[in-house]
């Protein structure tokens, strides 16, 4: 059947081309490496990411999971950067989810708690949303559980309006939570806060 609408972003645009590693300020964005895994095995050992990310991480499964970053990137069905000051890594910031064909994309993101009050994640999620949106995409948006506040914060720090609550719409280790749905658009102005819905 054909499509009567072409792709937002052709394919092979993204994964054509290397991972590129990003900045601000202080901060690198760059492609995971081997030499992480012992900061993610110890990232989701950390009770709070465990919490609001449901899982963890062997060194085994870590190693796994580095290597398929660029299969992911090469298949362009994600992308994922760690966040790094020198040569420590203070969190991370990646695409869950990504349709080049839709210009969408899903974000998500963690930071370690020694890096935490420094706007680390809200920077590099910015970054990383303006070099997708550079790329063609036409929107991000991430979730998180209404009971994590900090990730609000660090959503709306970052330009993502708020555009409601889907009910009982992930499960956690404590069951299904309501999600807090936050987007931005490539039409939006930088710093823009767009038109946020009232929250309940």
């Amino acid at each position: 059947m054909p499509e009567l609408v072409e792709p937002a972003v052709p394919a092979g645009r993204m994964g054509g081309r290397p991972q590129p590693c990003l900045s601000v300020d202080e901060l690198t964005i760059r492609p995971w490496a081997p030499p992480d895994v012992p900061v993610l095995v110890a990232a989701y050992a950390n009770e709070d990411i465990r919490r609001w990310h449901a899982r963890s991480l062997t060194e085994d499964e870590a190693v796994e999971w580095v290597s398929q970053r660029t299969d992911r990137w090469r298949r362009e069905a994600g992308a994922d950067w760690a966040v790094a000051e020198g040569d420590t890594v203070l969190g991370r910031v990646g695409l869950r989810r990504l349709s080049l064909a839709e210009g969408l994309g899903e974000a998500a993101y963690w930071v370690l708690p020694a890096a935490r009050g420094r706007a680390v994640a809200a920077r590099a999620l910015t970054a990383v949303t303006d070099w997708m949106f550079a790329l063609g995409l036409n929107r991000m948006e991430l979730a998180h559980s209404t009971l994590n506040r900090a990730s609000c914060r660090a959503a709306e720090k970052a330009g993502y309006a708020y555009e409601g609550t889907m009910r009982g719409h992930s499960r956690h280790t404590d069951g299904y939570h309501d999600m807090h749905l936050h987007a931005r658009l490539g039409a939006d102005k930088p710093g823009a806060k767009g038109a946020a819905v009232r929250r309940a």
